[in-house]
């Protein structure tokens, strides 16, 4: 079975549901896991929605925590849905495991807010943009992977023209430090084709701005919010050997005002995209 976001919100969902019933069981991580004559980290990645399930696991995980029959078999057949796969499993290694869950959170969000300071967002680069960020980043990548993961950030890009489901708002922030930092005018011309789109929203931050809210966090940072009761807002922000994956209230409303924050200096979308044609007038 492959679905467009893969079995990702379910095994988050799931992993939601196992974790409540074992802290209502008053039970440690390490106490099921010996209960189970299983490895804690195998607790863990349930528990966080890093892997698939088997009924029958989650049926032992449920008779240790003494959930009831009807909680028991709903939460069996959340499991047979953490089975789906999404089309960038076909791709294998070319995504690191960090990122696969990424990935899968990116297909069923309902809306994107990506702060950007040093590079242009992943959904909006061209093919030899990509190709030169996989260069510098992973120099220790073969020309076939290179190719295989540039084919994956082409692949993620098609959400934004989906029909079914619909595809999500994307609103993205931009330091003026990304259009100056070698950007060809290819990838200029997509920001301002791209931003035109109804369910994207492109807007850049000046450098006449100075200091602002974005310059407190690492460089970048997404905001995916989830249609109601599907999954929690998420915040996501990556590195070059792992990802930060934020999703308590306090977390979310301190990105959320931060965003906010930002938004107010930020050039209007018009602005923004004149800006842009300005600057790629100047490389040709």
């Amino acid at each position: 079975m492959t679905t467009d976001a893969g079995s990702t919100v379910p095994r988050r969902q799931l992993g939601r549901y196992l974790r409540k019933l074992r802290e209502e069981a008053r039970m440690t991580v390490k106490a099921a896991a010996d209960a189970l004559e299983w490895s804690t980290p195998k607790i863990w990645r349930i528990e966080t929605g890093a892997t698939s399930m088997r009924s029958l696991d989650v049926e032992a995980m449920c008779k240790i925590y003494r959930a009831s029959p009807e909680l028991t078999e709903a939460l069996m057949g959340l499991a047979k849905e953490t089975k789906g796969r999404g089309w960038w499993h076909s791709y294998g290694d070319a995504i690191p495991e960090w990122f696969e869950l990424y990935v899968g959170l990116e297909a069923a969000a309902a809306r994107l807010r990506t702060y950007e300071a040093q590079l242009v967002p992943g959904l909006l680069q061209t093919e030899s943009y990509a190709t030169r960020v996989y260069e510098v980043a992973r120099p220790e990548m073969t020309r076939e992977e290179i190719q295989r993961g540039v084919a994956v950030r082409l692949g993620r890009q098609g959400l934004l023209t989906r029909l079914s489901p619909r595809a999500p708002q994307l609103d993205v922030l931009l330091d003026e430090a990304v259009l100056r930092r070698d950007v060809d005018v290819e990838q200029l011309q997509r920001l301002i084709t791209v931003g035109r789109q109804p369910n994207v929203s492109l807007r850049v931050i000046p450098f006449a701005v100075g200091l602002h809210r974005g310059n407190m966090t690492n460089g970048t940072f997404t905001i995916l919010d989830f249609e109601a009761g599907a999954e929690p807002s998420i915040i996501y922000s990556d590195s070059l050997t792992g990802a930060l994956y934020l999703d308590k209230p306090g977390e979310v409303a301190t990105y959320g005002e931060a965003w906010t924050a930002m938004e107010k200096p930020a050039l209007t979308e018009a602005q923004s995209r004149k800006l842009i044609a300005s600057i790629a007038e100047e490389r040709t």
